[in-house]
């Protein structure tokens, strides 16, 4: 007989409405590996990470006290009428990692800690405990009364003289391994005098007031080069004082702490992009002299275990750091060695030898950091929880796929549930339980299409189902080159010396497995230029107000052409400006903070969530009004502004770009927190392409791409080519490769087991040879 409580073995949903979901209802089986198929906008994140994952980090965070909530983000509640069965949802998702500059690979890991603690038992000579092999903990002195408390409430007290508290951090760079300086020549021109505008900092104009204290205290005829010693000191590091401009008292400070204070503290993405341009090129980080760059004090370097330091030991790609631990034996940290051991390997398998535990966090890429979170899951003893992954092969060699399909079941087979959007076949393929959502994407998606088993979608009459079989075929012809772009002795990172010529006027696919250095190739190594237009994989910020309209400029001629139409400002047809709705400031929801418990949203009355003034959308041009315009999905706000009373040229233009990419479902005024990685990825791609460049560098367009929609992507590739372009592609999708016209594939492995091209050539010679693991999973990709 079955027990009660052994028959929750499903996760059930029922009338889930959130976002595009139209109330639907499914149940997912619990300790079961299940991906989640559909179109990109089709409503995957919505009912995985919208809805289930959502309410059970709700419901956890409502069980800890109304304090500690006040701490916490404010979750509000999915739009689902029955959620039951789900259990704690552990989210590894491609959100980048802090880019805290004391936070590394062995930071996050775990792996720095227990390397600290081996270095304190075993490193010669002793110098310290763990701390004194931390780069964030400082040495420290202390000299006074200590106090003690003793057994019956006695308090013993000491004098201690110079007591230290060891630590590992570096005191010139203080643990961040750089120093920062300022480029002078990027701030002063000291060739012209302040009259002539020597200060070259945004906003600093001649015959401006942020200069004009400066000229009453200084010579302003005079050139900066020709000042005095004590004038140029007072003119760039001078203490805040008094001193009258113009009968006024201001506060007269040197340039160089007035802007570190104004510009170079801030968080560079909060600037406007002309003064973030200026910070980004006058600020110049170089490795700390003091310790190499291994933010270690000398303390800490001093002390080695088989003749390596622990700075030196962390700067070693991982699959050699696991090679130099099999050589350390003693019985006495046998258990730390084990463990250390198995966190290696877990790089190594999950495709992450390539690393090294220095590496910055924030410089991993949002597939290297979802993988990196993962490791920290793998050996953990939690078992009957539910683990979410967002395409988890997201910046994968196919090579790499399997062994990530390896980890996804041996997740499952701990007896948890893993639930898993994913577009790639081979992940589709493991999965128990397979659930498509569709048909189509926005308003045209969130229904249940399919739920059944890999085997059964596979005959299934679905968008998945029917390319799952898709095999690429290679091109009969391909285009000839219009030149090169040369790239010679190419040594950044992991590349050995690089020589390679990149054809121009074609599609060339730069491909190779993770870690193999095609990003320090193209990225880091192809020649300055500004004609050359570069779509990477760096979020853009998103937030309530900011939509597809706002972000692309399309906003702009849609209010002048009803400015223009109603003879009014256009102004009154901006939520964000004086055409806003009162109560709700032109959010459209009223957000009401409530202290420590949770953010409030609700419908504004007023506007009902139009976000304008009423007066404002009396106003009409084609029919409608502004608020009806943004409601509009691309495709249909194309056809409205390409002909017809409502013609806008320039509007018409950035939405067939929208469209190009693939965003025709996606409403101008959906707010940007709401759209996918991938969403906002094709989004920059659509705004960068109305630039002038002449070669288009796209790093991995196919991150969050259906089947079907690569197709779409091939097509979009030809145009810009046909149109005279280059285009670069850093690639894994076998697709876009037996696409290419050139393939220029890195490797053989990652880390210093890459950086060499082995192979450079046509698809068909790649398929033809199989030189290389690339040529390999292309031949079996393509149909013959």
């Amino acid at each position: 007989m079955v027990h009660a409580a052994d028959r929750h073995d499903v996760i059930r949903v029922q009338g889930a409405r959130e976002n595009n979901l139209k109330d639907i209802d499914v149940e997912i089986p619990k300790r079961r590996l299940t991906v989640f198929t559909g179109v990109s906008g089709s409503g995957k994140s919505s009912l995985v990470f919208g809805t289930i994952a959502a309410e059970s980090q709700r419901l956890i965070n409502e069980t800890y006290s109304t304090f500690l909530q006040g701490f916490m983000p404010s979750l509000a509640r999915p739009e689902v009428d029955v959620l039951e069965g789900i259990t704690t949802a552990i989210v590894v998702d491609q959100e980048r990692m802090g880019a805290n500059a004391r936070s590394t690979v062995g930071t996050v890991t775990d792996a720095n800690a227990m390397l600290r603690v081996l270095f304190s038992r075993l490193g010669s000579p002793f110098i310290g405990p763990p701390t004194a092999f931390s780069f964030n903990v400082p040495t420290r002195k202390a000299s006074g009364v200590m106090s003690t408390d003793k057994a019956g409430g006695q308090v013993e007290k000491s004098v201690v003289r110079e007591a230290v508290y060891l630590g590992g951090m570096c005191a010139e760079c203080e643990g961040r391994g750089t120093v920062s300086d300022l480029d002078l020549a990027a701030i002063v021109d000291d060739a012209k005098s302040l009259a002539e505008g020597a200060i070259l900092v945004p906003g600093y104009t001649a015959d401006g007031w942020m200069v004009a204290a400066f000229k009453a205290v200084l010579p302003a005829d005079v050139p900066v080069r020709d000042f005095t010693e004590d004038q140029r000191a007072d003119f760039l590091y001078a203490e805040p004082r008094k001193v009258k401009v113009e009968k006024v008292n201001v506060t007269y400070e040197g340039l160089i702490p007035k802007i570190r204070k104004s510009m170079f503290s801030k968080d560079p993405d909060s600037l406007q992009p002309h003064i973030r341009a200026f910070v980004e090129r006058a600020a110049v980080f170089a490795p700390c002299a003091a310790c190499g760059g291994t933010r270690l004090n000398d303390s800490a370097r001093s002390s080695t275990i088989n003749g390596l330091h622990i700075g030196e030991v962390c700067a070693m790609q991982i699959t050699d750091l696991a090679e130099w631990l099999r050589g350390i034996e003693d019985a006495g940290v046998a258990p730390l060695l084990r463990n250390l051991q198995h966190l290696f390997d877990a790089f190594v398998e999950i495709g992450l030898g390539y690393l090294a535990l220095d590496r910055p966090s924030g410089s991993l890429s949002g597939g290297e950091a979802q993988r990196v979170k993962m490791i920290r899951h793998l050996g953990s003893a939690l078992t009957d929880v539910t683990y979410v992954f967002d395409e988890p092969t997201i910046g994968l060699h196919p090579h790499d796929i399997a062994r990530m399909n390896t980890l996804l079941c041996d997740l499952r087979d701990k007896g948890n549930t893993v639930l898993v959007v994913e577009h790639k076949p081979e992940t589709i393929a493991i999965a128990d339980h397979v659930i498509d959502l569709g048909p189509g994407a926005g308003s045209g998606g969130g229904s249940v299409c399919f739920e059944g088993t890999f085997d059964q979608l596979q005959t299934a009459d679905t968008l998945t189902g029917q390319h799952l079989a898709y095999r690429a075929r290679l091109k009969p012809q391909v285009r000839q080159p219009q030149g090169t772009l040369a790239i010679r002795g190419a040594s950044k990172h992991n590349l050995k010396s690089v020589d390679v010529d990149i054809p121009l006027g074609v599609l060339c696919v730069v491909t190779g497995v993770a870690g193999s250095g095609k990003s320090s190739l193209i990225h880091g190594s192809l020649p300055a230029d500004p004609t050359v237009v570069t779509v990477d994989q760096s979020g853009i910020k998103g937030s309530r107000r900011s939509n597809p309209a706002t972000y692309t400029g399309l906003l702009e001629p849609i209010r002048k052409a009803f400015a223009k139409a109603n003879g009014v400002k256009p102004a009154l047809f901006s939520a964000n400006s004086e055409g806003a709705c009162p109560s709700c400031n032109g959010n459209g929801m009223i957000y009401t903070e409530l202290g420590f418990m949770e953010t409030v949203a609700t419908l504004c009355e007023e506007c009902e969530g139009r976000r304008f003034q009423a007066s404002v959308l009396e106003y009409r041009f084609g029919g409608l009004n502004i608020a009806e315009v943004l409601d509009l999905p691309v495709a249909e706000a194309h056809e409205f502004f390409a002909a017809g009373d409502a013609k806008t040229p320039a509007a018409a233009a950035i939405l067939a770009r929208l469209a190009d990419v693939g965003l025709g479902y996606l409403k101008l005024g959906q707010p940007l927190n709401t759209l996918s990685g991938g969403e906002r990825q094709r989004l920059k791609l659509a705004m960068r392409m109305g630039d002038k460049g002449g070669v288009y560098v796209l790093d991995e367009p196919t991150t969050g791409l259906h089947l079907a929609d690569v197709e779409n992507l091939l097509v979009l590739l030809d145009k810009l080519v046909e149109a005279g372009k280059s285009v670069i592609v850093i690639e894994h999708h076998q697709a876009v490769m037996a696409h290419a016209d050139w393939i220029i594939d890195l490797g053989p492995g990652a880390g210093h087991d890459g950086g060499e091209v082995v192979f450079e050539g046509t698809p068909a010679e790649l398929v033809k040879t199989r030189p290389t693991i690339t040529g390999e999973h292309l031949a079996e990709y393509v149909e013959v």
